[in-house]
């Protein structure tokens, strides 16, 4: 999907992040330039570099699925590019597909040709700890630069601008500091996310609004749990007995099996709990709703407004697409 031609453009100076390799040392242009190639620009990092920085990170939860959509062929990390290989993974959909913030951090570049060798709309967010994320040929931006972020927040929609062959999102990893790419389809799974757009994973230990719709959902089958959004001991064994209770293996983990049958189909009209944690992950992706439980008509005009950014059926039922979307 994507075609990179021509010299590595030149990164404006007002826009230089802190960069520093993993050793402290500040990233010159020329190192962000070796290796260009057919205007990718950045080294290719494999997976030493990748397992230490998932074992020296404290993730879980904390990441989530920056885009919906299907694997083009040729669009894989590593895919040749000219005398270069591709620097992320593509992620295809209409034009106008809804973007989002794949962690929190602040947004260092937003706008065109924002790191060597990358054209079209872009930005690149800090997560700190030398890990930065990059979204190229975007349609439209949402958010300005030097904005601060959460996981899940629209950031953009998908487009085609720059050398491309259809519309699509391209997505960077890079750890180490920016300039040192990493394959994002497994940097993304240790951190229970599936880019191609599966349910999530949170593991025991996890925190965040995706935990807090975990625990209202089992709050509705009558667990009494805090919605405090912290999924400690009490929380993962309200869902390990939940996990007996279904057949299922009792790990504690809200993955691929547990969420289809612990989430509810909810329409217009439900009431409790369990319409609790549909507002909250619809509040993670900027909802701005009142977290009261009721199912009304501004909820069912937020999840209505979430399917069309995000190319679902437009119905306004919560139902497990819908669901697995949220919570991705």
């Amino acid at each position: 999907m994507c075609e990179h031609h021509g010299e590595p453009t030149d990164i404006q100076p007002e826009a230089e992040p802190p960069g520093r390799t993993s050793s402290g040392r500040r990233l010159s242009r020329r190192g962000l330039l070796a290796g260009a190639g057919a205007g990718l620009g950045l080294a290719l990092v494999g997976a030493p570099r990748l397992a230490q920085a998932a074992s020296t990170l404290s993730l879980n939860g904390a990441w989530c699925d920056p885009a919906r959509g299907s694997f083009p062929n040729g669009g894989h990390f590593g895919a040749p590019r000219g005398n270069a290989k591709h620097a992320g993974q593509d992620i295809s959909n209409p034009v106008g597909t809804a973007l989002y913030a794949a962690a929190a951090g602040t947004v260092i570049r937003r706008g065109v040709g924002v790191l060597p060798g990358r054209t079209g709309n872009g930005i690149v967010i800090d997560h700190g700890g030398g890990t930065y994320t990059y979204y190229g040929h975007l349609n439209s931006f949402s958010v300005s630069q030097g904005a601060k972020v959460v996981a899940g927040r629209p950031i953009g929609t998908m487009g085609a601008t720059g050398n491309v062959t259809g519309p699509h999102l391209h997505f960077e990893t890079h750890t180490g500091g920016l300039g040192a790419v990493v394959d994002p389809v497994p940097f993304m799974s240790a951190r229970g996310v599936d880019l191609r757009g599966g349910w999530c994973r949170l593991n025991p230990g996890a925190s965040g609004q995706r935990v807090r719709a975990v625990q209202s959902l089992m709050n509705q089958r009558g667990a009494g749990l805090v919605v405090d959004g912290a999924y400690g001991k009490v929380s993962s064994d309200a869902v390990k007995a939940f996990q007996k209770s279904k057949g299922l293996v009792a790990d504690g983990q809200v993955g691929p099996l547990t969420w289809p049958v612990l989430v509810y189909t909810l329409r217009q009209g439900a009431k409790g709990d369990h319409v609790k944690g549909l507002q909250v992950v619809l509040n993670k992706r900027g909802a701005g709703l009142v977290v009261d439980g009721e199912f009304g008509g501004v909820s069912t005009t937020a999840v209505r407004t979430f399917q069309g950014a995000n190319r679902l059926v437009v119905d306004g039922e919560a139902g497990p697409l819908t669901w697995q979307a949220l919570v991705a």
